[in-house]
């Protein structure tokens, strides 16, 4: 083994506290690790089972002190992180993914165009960064979507806009922070690609999955996706193209667009992703044990499937009337069901997501479905 390989029981460093980072802290525990997780929240999913939580800002002097002098290496769960932090860390220990990687996911103008001068396919966009940046009528960029520069998720920051009427007001709305607009696409379907780089350049991605969103947030991930090889391919290959070109350490999820046929880049994660959730129970190695090899500098462990599988996330919605009842999905022998030991329910908030296994994925999705409607999701 290499000199550079971190071996347990050594402490981790997690930035974040919600439920990616809690499937960290159990995937690092399992390998003998330690965690140490900072997330303000006192309720976070990830604290709650850490071996040591800092529940302090993330700008926090002593708190980014003990993470420097505790742990052999951090990571993050998100790239809202503040800059500041993660350069601040990178100077004294090892952080994965860099932090200028996640400075450019954070930030749609940086992304956008670092995928645009990357010669990579993308929608028709523009940076506004005045009202008077917004084009006129009958340019290609209407209809379009509004999208805030930064700390937009799950279709937050994000307005459908079909003149200039319209995105002036909902630039108005965004306070007049910096955005993309970018043209409303006539959408087949949607994918995404989650891959794993080592510090050495050797990269392993997990089969292509089929996403579909229930109101900006992802619903139903379908993997491997129905689509032609050539999207299989073709999404491998641009993933693994901005990995190669950010020197990426670490793991990065890709979503893409498939309009009328074409594949065009739509966004990417520089950390594990929710629909790489189905990896936990249908791949021999899942999404965070990936990002804890990337970490401490183990090989690369064998993402290859052994089931056809059917993600569901679900949200807070359904306790409007009390605790779900789940003895009815938990009757589906091929179910596997996580919940993220969230402190409250809320409309829109993820609260955990169940898998569905199977040798066929139409009948798994079939069965998918069925316990969706049970749990009254949709």
């Amino acid at each position: 083994m290499s000199n550079n390989i971190i071996l347990p029981p050594a402490m981790l460093g997690m930035l974040g506290g919600g439920q990616l980072g809690r499937f960290f802290v159990i995937a690092a525990h399992e390998m003998g690790y330690r965690v140490t997780v900072l997330d303000p929240d006192k309720n976070s999913p990830a604290g709650k089972i850490a071996d040591v939580h800092l529940c302090v800002p993330f700008d926090d002097p002593a708190a980014l002190k003990t993470l420097e002098t505790t742990c052999e290496a951090i990571t993050t769960e998100f790239e809202n992180v503040p800059a500041a932090t993660l350069e601040y860390l990178a100077k004294r220990c090892t952080v994965r993914p860099s932090a200028n990687a996640v400075a450019v996911a954070q930030n749609r103008v940086l992304e956008k165009n670092f995928f645009r001068d990357s010669g990579l396919p993308v929608a028709p966009y523009a940076v506004i960064n005045q009202a008077e940046d917004l084009p006129t009528d009958g340019g290609e960029l209407y209809p379009g979507i509004l999208k805030v520069s930064r700390f937009g998720y799950d279709g937050k920051g994000q307005a459908r806009v079909a003149n200039q009427a319209e995105a002036k007001a909902a630039f108005a709305r965004f306070g007049g922070e910096t955005c993309v607009l970018e043209r409303m696409l006539n959408l087949d379907y949607e994918v995404s690609v989650i891959l794993a780089r080592d510090a050495e350049g050797n990269i392993t991605s997990f089969p292509t999955a089929e996403n579909s969103h229930l109101h900006g947030i992802l619903d139903i991930s379908i993997v491997p996706a129905r689509a032609p090889e050539a999207i299989h391919g073709k999404s491998h290959q641009l993933a693994m193209q901005i990995a190669e070109q950010l020197d990426y350490v670490g793991v990065l999820a890709v979503e893409f667009f498939v309009s009328d046929g074409n594949l065009l880049v739509n966004e990417m994660a520089p950390r594990p992703h929710n629909s790489g959730h189905y990896t936990i129970d249908a791949c021999v190695t899942n999404q965070f044990e990936q990002q804890v090899r990337t970490l401490v500098g183990l090989p690369l462990g064998d993402p290859r499937m052994h089931s056809y599988a059917v993600m569901v996330n679900i949200l807070g919605d359904i306790w409007k009337n009390g605790e779900p009842d789940w003895e009815q999905v938990l009757e589906h022998a091929q179910l596997k069901l996580h919940l993220y030991g969230k402190h409250e329910a809320r409309p829109g908030r993820k609260m955990g997501h169940f898998t569905l296994l199977g040798r066929d994925v139409e009948t798994v999705a079939a069965q998918a479905l069925l316990a969706r409607k049970e749990l009254g999701i949709g």
